[in-house]
């Protein structure tokens, strides 16, 4: 079975997370949404809120996607899941060179795990967490860029946290 693991912080999902997703499932048996744990950032939702709304926005019928949680080397946690695979979504040149360093560094680290860069539909291309995150905190509408269920739960954390 080959495995591909999809990491990231998801602080929320958006639309392109989503994309990337479903392009991921057409090329692996399985596919493990890995949501981080990184203690240099400050995310807006807990970890198991994020998985939460991960399982929620996938489509019925996904059983070959998980969802999990990882800290530490992105490196260990696919050795341990068996997986061959990290896939990384690419928007725009700006993220290629980070991303880059990343998987030649994780090359580094274990051989055996190879990187893949998916990019999103064109519609998805500019949308981020934290732009999301910003126009939601500023009032504006993100529905185009969140799955319903996940726009809701952005909009119900915003508002808890202005009271």
């Amino acid at each position: 079975m080959r495995t591909a693991l999809y990491p990231g912080s998801f602080d929320p999902l958006t639309n392109g997370h989503l994309d990337v997703i479903e392009r991921a499932v057409r090329l692996f048996d399985r596919v493990i949404v890995a949501v981080a744990h990184n203690d240099a950032k400050v995310p807006l939702f807990s970890v198991d809120e994020r998985m939460a709304l991960v399982r929620d926005a996938l489509p019925p019928g996904s059983g070959r996607i998980e969802v999990a949680s990882f800290g530490g080397l992105l490196v260990e946690f696919a050795r341990e899941q068996g997986a061959s695979a990290v896939i990384r979504g690419l928007r725009a040149i700006s993220d290629f060179e980070f991303e880059f360093q990343m998987a030649l560094m994780n090359r580094k680290l274990e051989p055996a795990v190879e990187t893949l860069f998916l990019m999103p539909r064109e519609e998805y291309i500019y949308v981020s967490s934290r732009i999301v995150k910003e126009i939601a905190r500023l009032g504006g509408d993100v529905s185009a860029f969140l799955p319903p269920a996940v726009a809701v739960a952005l909009h119900k954390k915003l508002e808890r946290d202005r009271r």
